[in-house]
Order: C-alpha cells, then sequence, then structure tokens
C-alpha cells in the first residue's frame, strides 16, 4: 500500500487524472491525502469533486478556502466572482450530495502512526498540534450542523488578527478558519497579514512565513500544506518538517504528490498548463 499526499486541484481534472496514472495509483491498496482547495478557478470542478467523493473509501481530505467558499456561494447564494468555475457544481443535479460531503471534511487531520499532519494553509504559533485539533474540530462541529449557513455569513474578513484564548462567537471561529486555509506571514507575536501573498522575501517588513517562527510549538512535527503557490519559486526548499505541496497546476505549473508511507518523502509531478495567468506572482 502506498499512502500519497497531493496538492492544491482546483478544478484540474485532467491533471490529476494524468498525475494518478503516474504515481501507478491503485484503488484497491493505495491512499490518497489531499490538501484542499478540490475545486475553482480550474476548467472541471464538478468531475473533479466528483471523482474524489467517489473514491472516498480511498481519500482523506481537508478543507481549503476555495472549497469553503463553494460552500458559502451555494448555501448563502452569493453571487460567484469573476474567476470562480463553480456554476456547474451549483447547476449539478448531485449538488446536494457533493456539497454534503465537502462540508464533512476536516480542516486538519493528525496521523499519528506515520506522525504527519495534514492542512490547508498554516498553523498559528502559539498553537500545540493538540490545541490546534481542539479548535479545528469547533469549527467543523458547526460546518457539520444546521447552523452551517450562519457559518458562512460571518466567515469573511481578515479581523480579528491576533489569537486569544478569550475569542468567542463568530470572531473566533473566522480565526480559526482564517488561519488552517489562509494563513501566510505572521508575525513574531503571531500577529496574522493575510493580504501578504507573495514568495518570501517579498512580505512587508517585520513578516515572516508561519512556519519559520522560532516559537513556534508545532516545530518538531511534519506538516504537509498547499495554499501557498508561490512557495514553488524557491529551487531548493530550505526548511525542515515542512511540506509544501500547492506548485501552482492552476498557474501552468506543476500537481505534485509527496509519498508519505516511506521513511523518504519521494515527489511526483506532472507539467500543467495554464488554465489561469497569475497576477504579480501572488496567488
Amino acid at each position: 500500500m502506498a499512502i500519497y499526499a497531493i496538492g492544491d486541484i482546483q478544478g484540474c481534472y485532467d491533471e490529476l487524472k494524468q498525475l494518478l496514472e503516474k504515481i501507478q495509483f491503485k484503488d484497491d491498496r493505495d491512499q490518497l491525502w489531499f490538501t484542499g482547495d478540490l475545486v475553482n478557478r480550474g476548467p472541471k470542478s464538478l468531475q473533479t469533486l466528483r471523482m474524489i467523493k467517489a473514491m472516498d473509501a480511498n481519500v482523506t481530505a481537508v478543507l481549503g478556502n476555495h472549497d469553503l467558499h463553494l460552500l458559502a456561494t451555494a448555501y448563502d447564494h452569493l453571487k460567484p466572482g469573476k474567476k470562480d468555475t463553480l456554476d456547474e457544481i451549483l447547476d449539478a443535479p448531485d449538488r446536494e450530495e457533493l456539497l454534503h460531503w465537502l462540508r464533512s471534511r476536516p480542516l486538519m487531520h493528525v496521523d499519528r502512526k506515520l506522525d504527519v499532519v495534514m492542512l490547508h494553509a498554516g498553523l498559528h504559533p502559539a498553537w500545540s498540534i493538540e490545541q490546534a485539533q481542539s479548535l479545528a474540530h469547533e469549527v467543523e462541529t458547526v460546518l457539520q450542523s444546521d447552523d452551517h449557513v450562519s457559518f458562512y455569513r460571518h466567515m469573511y474578513g481578515d479581523k480579528p488578527r491576533n489569537w486569544s484564548n478569550k475569542l468567542n462567537g463568530w470572531p473566533r471561529l473566522r480565526f480559526i478558519t482564517n488561519i488552517f486555509t489562509r494563513l501566510r506571514y505572521c508575525d513574531e507575536n503571531g500577529k496574522s497579514r493575510l493580504s501578504a501573498k507573495g514568495a518570501p522575501g517579498t512580505q512587508p517588513q517585520g513578516l515572516r512565513p508561519w512556519f519559520e517562527i522560532d516559537t513556534r510549538r508545532s516545530k518538531d512535527n511534519r506538516i504537509i500544506f498547499g495554499h501557498w503557490s508561490t512557495l514553488a519559486l524557491l529551487k531548493d526548499y530550505p526548511y525542515s518538517n515542512v511540506y509544501p505541496l500547492d506548485t501552482g497546476c492552476l498557474w501552468g505549473g506543476r500537481l505534485t504528490a509527496l509519498r508519505i508511507d516511506e521513511t523518504l518523502y519521494n515527489r511526483t509531478s506532472i507539467a500543467c498548463p495554464e488554465t489561469q495567468k497569475p497576477k504579480n506572482n501572488k496567488q
């Protein structure tokens, strides 16, 4: 049995099929982990979501910001953005089955046997893995409840920017969601700056990638994540214990699988055609 973690697909269905062929995926033996952002911006979000849901017995997937945006668009009747490619899902006869499956996904997956954690974007420096699991569960509980539509109505926004155990209500859930699905940069005290999106070295003064914060409580844990496609611009990734897997398939980069059931985390990737044009390398 092989276990592969795969980076952001965002509706690039054909490329996912090609990657699974390249790694010789077999559904009677292998497992697939997905870092979130299964849908949106790419050309075949509906086919992608159907395919991954159909493989549910082989799949572990966490929620990304684009997955949550689909749920908000569907249930809170938001107007899709200009670059969104969600209409086929919204109009599909099986949309409710697909959306129910999607909102049942976690924000974070922890495998104690493999000693590895998967999430979409980042972890707050002050959170241990155990605390992060508990906080993720708070959001997951609301998403899977009858009150999930109210959650989408309060989900958007960059504030609060500072974590406190005293946060409560919708601001608390918004902060937790933003960390797991949108975080790239924060300062040494963990104050987030969600608007900073470029590769390391382009950020405003005083900010560092979340995984570079010296006091980060999760620094001894192996963490797989997606979301940050401009990290793929770094030729030699210098950081230990973190494995970024969004290699910019949507933008004409690559779609990457990381084998995680072996001691050496070997990568396999395929080249992807440009589906949307990157803007200032800030995806």
